[in-house]
């Protein structure tokens, strides 16, 4: 080691050692990235499950008081078009004799559950939802089962109401609402 390269290490400056050591540890994170990437870029979803991340739902043969099951992210997703006594009901029920008072819906983040808040147009006549029991992920039976009305999963006793609002038994959570919008007046895009 020459005197000068002595002196920097006593006084504080930097020596070539130091800069060998900084040099190498920069070109191995370097290299460390560039050997990692391919297997964190492989995870992101591929073109297939990118496209089935929405659909577009045809709902101009759906009559008043009847149900279409579509199948979105390989779980069913109910679409009611709800009676003006389905409606009736839903909106007359107090958000204190509700179980879960949050809506669920994506599509209003941090919304109460009255049924103003979990319709998806402001007549209330059409109720989009997972159909999915949050109770341990069982598919309720809809057109009007159950003690409300609404919807009933009989493996352990689930009650939903006609805004499709948990009611009575274990489920802890209201029926999830996805993201929807109406693209036109007979068709709804999920997703």
């Amino acid at each position: 080691m020459s005197q000068d390269d002595h002196e920097g290490d006593h006084h504080g400056g930097a020596t070539r050692r130091d800069f060998l050591y900084c040099s190498t540890a920069a070109a191995g994170a370097v290299t460390a990235a560039a050997a990692v990437w391919p297997l964190i870029d492989q995870m992101n979803p591929s073109a297939d499950v990118l496209a089935l991340s929405s659909i577009e739902v045809d709902i101009s043969g759906i009559q008043p008081g009847t149900q279409f099951t579509a199948k979105w992210r390989g779980k069913p997703v109910f679409i009611r078009r709800r009676t003006a006594k389905e409606i009736e009901e839903a909106r007359a029920v107090p958000l204190s004799d509700l179980k879960d008072q949050s809506a669920e819906n994506q599509n209003l983040p941090g919304a109460d559950a009255e049924d103003k808040n979990r319709a998806l147009d402001p007549d209330g006549e059409w109720l989009v939802m997972i159909g999915v029991c949050t109770h341990l992920g069982c598919v309720p039976l809809g057109n009007g089962a159950g003690d409300f009305g609404g919807w009933f999963c009989p493996c352990h006793g689930s009650h939903y109401d006609t805004a499709g609002r948990v009611r009575k038994g274990p489920a802890p959570d209201n029926l999830h609402i996805p993201q929807a919008t109406f693209v036109s007046d007979t068709v709804i895009k999920l997703g």
